[in-house]
């Protein structure tokens, strides 16, 4: 039987924490779909937007930057209806915002990616944590994201948000020593 981070429980949790959680993203419509996601998880488990993220998929074009970034009065509307999703007004605004703003980094970048990734010169941290407790909900190198990203006019992109998209893009890989998954690369 795979050892596997304690957080991993349910056919959910697994499926997520051996395919994606910690293995490095370059991709920038995933990168702008965990980015979304772990801005709707605020104050919520994972577990809630993980049972969501078709609904969201769906809500949100398939996590497309620009035509999230044309949405207009209406559908806002319509995604606050959509039980489907967390119908939180700043939440589902902050999307459409935070499109708006990945497709200017974008364009100063070239893509996303390589912004994102040369906070950490595009190598994944490697932590070795013992246990979940020892695992921090920011760092320094977060707080310094998150300031970044406000200054270009993001928002729900506070620190604690920052580290979990960094732990889920695979920025940093915070696996605790005993789990298959801190061994991969």
């Amino acid at each position: 039987m795979k050892q596997r981070c304690e957080w991993a429980k349910g056919d959910m949790m697994i499926q997520y924490h051996d395919h994606e959680w910690g293995i490095p993203a370059h991709d920038d419509q995933r990168l702008f779909e965990m980015l979304i996601l772990e801005g709707a998880q605020a104050g919520l488990s994972w577990s809630t937007i993980l049972k969501r993220r078709q609904t969201y998929r769906k809500a949100f074009s398939n996590f497309s930057p620009l035509e999230v970034s044309r949405y207009a009065q209406k559908d806002v509307r319509k995604l606050l209806n959509d039980k489907g999703i967390i119908r939180n007004r700043l939440k589902v605004q902050s999307a459409i915002n935070n499109a708006k703003q990945f497709l200017a980094v974008q364009k100063e970048f070239g893509s996303f990616d390589v912004y994102i990734w040369g906070f950490v010169n595009n190598k994944p941290i490697r932590n070795n944590y013992k246990k979940p407790k020892e695992i921090p909900a920011s760092t320094p190198l977060s707080d310094k994201i998150s300031k970044d990203l406000k200054e270009r006019g993001f928002n729900f992109v506070g620190s604690t948000i920052c580290y979990a998209f960094m732990q889920a893009v695979g920025m940093t890989n915070d696996h605790t020593v005993n789990c298959f998954r801190h061994r991969k690369k």
